[in-house]
């Protein structure tokens, strides 16, 4: 049996970046898995998305979103089991969508997180093609071949480069 971990890896924005983020812009630490009091969950991080959006939270100023403050455990996207629930409609076991940042265990009130349906594939795809870089594509996408009179399009936002074809032989 594996042993179950007794610490919280953390990892924390503990500098700004001046151009590509390096090792030192980041600071690893331990703390307690923290204990879900009423109306809480434990969640365990499985998958962490990490997008190219988070090197704009690592900046101070006007933004879209508001920045990571130094010595703050980084914002993002995580695939999670639920470890323990004082949530109704949340049991030990259920996978979710959760903003935890960068860490292994958070606590969640449930606000923002979503299950996961693990029966349409991989629960990572909810971080990546059924997730927002999916969505990002697809919108982008849509919205493009409104503005377009190409039958050919390409799109980048998240998936790479594909092709899109108006054409039912490409």
């Amino acid at each position: 049996m594996k042993p179950q971990p007794t610490k919280n890896q953390q990892i924390l924005l503990g500098s700004r970046p001046s151009g590509e983020p390096t090792l030192d812009n980041f600071q690893l630490t331990a703390t307690e898995i923290p204990k879900p009091g009423p109306g809480q969950m434990l969640l365990r991080t499985i998958y962490l998305s990490l997008d190219p959006y988070m090197r704009g939270r690592m900046n101070a100023g006007p933004s879209y979103a508001p920045p990571v403050e130094i010595g703050k455990v980084m914002s993002g996207q995580s695939i999670c089991e639920v470890v323990e629930s004082n949530l109704p409609n949340y049991y030990p076991g259920d996978i979710v969508l959760a903003a935890t940042g960068w860490q292994e265990f958070s606590l969640s009130n449930g606000d923002g997180t979503q299950k996961v349906d693990r029966s349409i594939g991989s629960i990572s795809y909810a971080l990546g093609v059924l997730g927002m870089p999916g969505f990002t594509a697809y919108a982008g996408l849509l919205n493009y071949r409104k503005a377009s009179t190409r039958r050919d399009r390409r799109s980048s936002c998240g998936l790479g480069c594909r092709r899109v074809s108006g054409r039912p032989d490409r």
